[in-house]
């Protein structure tokens, strides 16, 4: 849908500086990026369902998830399980944008799930594997694929009220120091940020809390506030959770 977008290698309409998925559920009678993202939301509505492909951004790693709405989450939870994601997480929401093709399309009946996973502007073939497979099960849940069917993961379900943040207490070079999706313990180190003209240690990062860290940071430039890391902390199990 964003051809000159996909050259520059920018999220934007080149020129006219719009993200096109905060544009929706857009206007037949506004800029180009608005009319195209009109149309599409036609094309898409009364779909059995959509799945909404993402990578993360340039700056954070994510770990191969569903984001959903708590507003649609009895209806989507069940769908997205079939999806061979390693995570469903339940936003709040205030968290969900409203001009998003997925909140659109939701919000006219047609179910829609937001995969994440991997960084922004790279691929990861992996990734791509596992979400196939999750694909033909959603589709063979639903009685449109009749071929065979991988078995598929069992994902972690989970809301905000689960999740922990951490974030830059001063800018920057951040230097990780663990790997990405591992479990940590509260107080483990995670990383440092140094000082880009002398390299002095600024800043030594811990972990909020015991879980699963589903989000780092990958680029390594930070100013105070920057997001860091999101730990998924130990709770009950999903279906607790759900009850």
């Amino acid at each position: 849908m964003n051809p000159l977008g996909i050259s520059t290698m920018t999220r934007g309409i080149p020129l006219c500086d719009l993200d096109m998925n905060r544009t929706f559920p857009g206007s037949e009678n506004g800029s180009m990026s608005e009319f195209v993202a009109a149309r599409l939301v036609q094309d898409l509505q009364g779909a059995d369902v959509c799945v909404d492909i993402h990578a993360s951004n340039i700056y954070l790693r994510e770990i191969p998830q569903v984001r959903i709405n708590v507003n649609t989450s009895e209806k989507l939870v069940p769908m997205a399980r079939h999806l061979n994601m390693d995570f469903i997480w339940v936003h709040a929401a205030a968290t969900v944008l409203e001009s998003t093709l997925a909140h659109s399309l939701n919000a006219v009946g047609t179910p829609t799930l937001v995969v994440e996973m991997g960084v922004g502007n790279r691929l990861t073939p992996a990734y791509g594997d596992q979400l196939l497979t999750g694909l033909l099960n959603l589709m063979a849940s639903m009685g449109i694929w009749t071929g065979p069917v991988k078995p598929v993961r069992e994902p972690i379900v989970s809301t905000d009220h689960h999740v922990s943040f951490l974030n830059a207490p001063c800018p920057g070079i951040f230097i990780s120091s663990v790997g990405h999706n591992v479990h940590v313990k509260q107080r483990q180190e995670l990383g440092l940020i140094a000082d880009p003209m002398t390299g002095e240690i600024r800043h030594t990062l811990y972990s909020p809390a015991n879980g699963l860290l589903f989000t780092l940071r990958e680029y390594p430039v930070v100013y105070e506030g920057s997001l860091i890391a999101r730990i998924l902390d130990e709770y009950p199990s999903s279906k607790e959770e759900l009850a």
